[in-house]
């Protein structure tokens, strides 16, 4: 479990990275690169939309042969969503990088908030 603070993602970056170092010690470096990128960008959302001020968010990640599955669970329900890029909107590309990277996400409703989870092949 992370607080919800922006230095929170730097911390769930080197989590994902130390586990699938330890949990799939043969997984390519640009598959585990992978993981920590869908990482960092469902936290960072969970962050910035997901959560208020003192919540938290917690990072699960699990797996199969072909696939990492990565969760992010924060306790706002509002949903995440792929909005149109803009040039004069810094943010907003996160879900775009997911989408790109991801074999296929989505979002389960939860009675507290919502998890985000997306998955990655190996």
């Amino acid at each position: 479990m992370l607080v919800s603070a922006p230095e929170s993602v730097r911390a769930a970056r080197a989590y994902a990275r130390e586990f699938v170092a330890y949990r799939w010690p043969d997984l390519g470096t640009d598959q585990a690169d992978t993981v920590e990128l869908v990482v960092s960008e469902l936290v960072t959302n969970a962050v910035r939309y997901g959560t208020e001020p003192g919540d938290s968010v917690l990072v699960g990640l699990s797996g199969t042969a072909a696939r990492v599955r990565v969760e992010v669970r924060a306790p706002v329900r509002r949903r995440p969503s792929l909005k149109r890029v803009s040039r004069e909107r810094e943010r907003g590309r996160g879900l775009f990088i997911v989408d790109a990277l991801a074999e296929r996400w989505g979002v389960v409703d939860r009675p507290f908030g919502k998890t985000v989870w997306a998955e990655v092949a190996r």
